[in-house]
């Protein structure tokens, strides 16, 4: 299994990928975690991308979950299975306010939730933005991924259309 899971913020990526895991165990990276330094400024592509290449050549079998299209630009080749997680806007935000704390990305929940209402609006774009972490530039990346891959569309449906159920 070498599946990357790419979506907007909110879209049900790491709720997937857990659900996934359980059904066969692999290591999980969230692109999260090497995407950025401390705080929210972004490190060098190159730097983000080495380290992806060195969790890949580690691990026999993973998932990776991100919105970040220019690092998994770099390592689509090594994926076996491209899974677009597409559910609109509404979706996203919801999920968003009812996510749980992430303690690997936030100190407490009370920061967590200070930086809610900032998250949901960049959430909102995702449809109109131009860059990177944009539906155009996911659907570049899905459209011309060549190997095996799935849009979904309904959260709900998430699991029995991977058979997970």
């Amino acid at each position: 299994m070498k599946i990357i899971l790419l979506g907007n913020a909110g879209s049900g990526k790491s709720t997937l990928a857990k659900r996934l895991l359980d059904r066969q165990p692999a290591a999980r990276l969230s692109l999260d975690r090497v995407a950025f330094r401390e705080g929210a400024e972004r490190r060098p592509l190159a730097e983000s991308v080495a380290e992806v290449r060195r969790f890949i050549d580690t691990h026999r079998h993973w998932i990776i979950e991100g919105c970040y299209a220019d690092i998994i630009e770099a390592i689509l080749p090594a994926c076996e299975e491209l899974i677009f997680l597409n559910p609109g806007i509404e979706a996203c935000a919801a999920h968003c306010r009812s996510r749980p704390w992430e303690p690997e990305k936030f100190a407490t929940r009370e920061a967590q939730d200070a930086h809610l209402e900032a998250l949901i609006a960049w959430v909102r774009t995702y449809e109109t933005r131009d860059d990177d972490y944009g539906l155009s530039r996911h659907r570049a990346l899905f459209d011309g991924f060549l190997g095996r891959k799935m849009e979904l569309y309904d959260p709900s449906e998430y699991a029995s259309m991977l058979g997970l159920e």
